[in-house]
C-alpha cells in the first residue's frame, strides 16, 4: 500500500468520523427542538449496529471494550456529506 493511498484512506476516515459526530449533534438538536411530527420521525429514526464487548485478557492485564454502537440516520449521512463538501472545497 503506497503512502498516497494510506493518506487518502486516513482522510476519508477522518471525514466520516467528523461527519458522524456532526450528524449525531444534528440528531440530538432535532430531538430536543423539533415538535413531534412526521419530519422529526424521519430525521431521527436510526438503524443501530452493535459490536462487542471485546475482551482482551492477558496474564497481567485485562481490558474490556464495548459495546460499540453505531447509529446511522438521515442526519448522520447529511453530516458526512456536509463535512466531505467542506473538506473538498478547503483542500
Amino acid at each position: 500500500m503506497s503512502v498516497a493511498t494510506r493518506r487518502r484512506a486516513g482522510r476519508v476516515l477522518v471525514v466520516v468520523l467528523i461527519g458522524l459526530l456532526l450528524g449525531a449533534l444534528l440528531s440530538e438538536l432535532a430531538v430536543r427542538f423539533m415538535p413531534d411530527s412526521a419530519a422529526r420521525r424521519f430525521f431521527t429514526t436510526s438503524v443501530a449496529a452493535a459490536f462487542g464487548p471485546l475482551v482482551i485478557d492477558l496474564v497481567a492485564v485485562g481490558m474490556t471494550l464495548g459495546p460499540l454502537v453505531l447509529r446511522l440516520d438521515f442526519l448522520s449521512i447529511l453530516g458526512v456529506l456536509v463535512v466531505a463538501l467542506a473538506v473538498r472545497t478547503w483542500l
